[in-house]
């Protein structure tokens, strides 16, 4: 740690102690040529977001891993690359926003279909087919009905208005 009002390398501790809060430790310093004293924090700092899996693991927040899924629903779509930067900038910032630095996958899920839901409905049901596993056609079925039910409401009110 360099001394802030000399800048020498050499300081020596002088006390520890936790902060007030516990998420902390304040270290009073002493910088060995000068002997000025000044008070330093160190808190933890997560390196990056981390992942708890359906499984129980928990893993690094890959960004490509959010990319390629979201590029494997819309393949063969009109969605263009900046789109899907955009989405994976979007996504990762909400994330990073959070308090809490390990987020479930199940949360990216939800934002990854939240999202495509409102950007290109075929992407949306290729990703939540793979994303909620569906088993049985009745499953897919079921998640297609209520997309093609909010295209027609949102139709008719459209309509409706004019």
């Amino acid at each position: 740690m360099n001394c802030p009002d000399c800048g020498n390398e050499r300081t020596r501790v002088v006390d520890t102690g936790t902060s007030a809060d516990g998420t902390s430790v304040r270290r009073r310093r002493e910088c060995q040529r000068c002997s000025f004293r000044f008070t330093t924090y160190e808190r933890p700092e997560w390196e990056s977001l981390q992942v708890k899996k359906r499984d129980g693991t928990i893993e690094s927040f890959d960004r490509q891993k959010l990319r390629a899924g979201i590029e494997r629903a819309v393949e063969k779509r009109n969605v263009t690359e900046t789109t899907v930067t955009a989405l994976v900038d979007g996504i990762e910032s909400e994330l990073q926003d959070r308090e809490a630095r390990i987020v479930a996958s199940s949360l990216i899920g939800e934002l990854v279909s939240e999202n495509l839901r409102t950007l290109d409905k075929v992407a949306y049901i290729r990703f939540v087919s793979v994303y909620k596993a569906f088993s049985e056609p009745q499953e897919f079925l079921r998640e297609l009905d209520a997309v093609l039910d909010a295209e027609l409401d949102d139709f008719e009110a459209s309509h409706s208005s004019q």
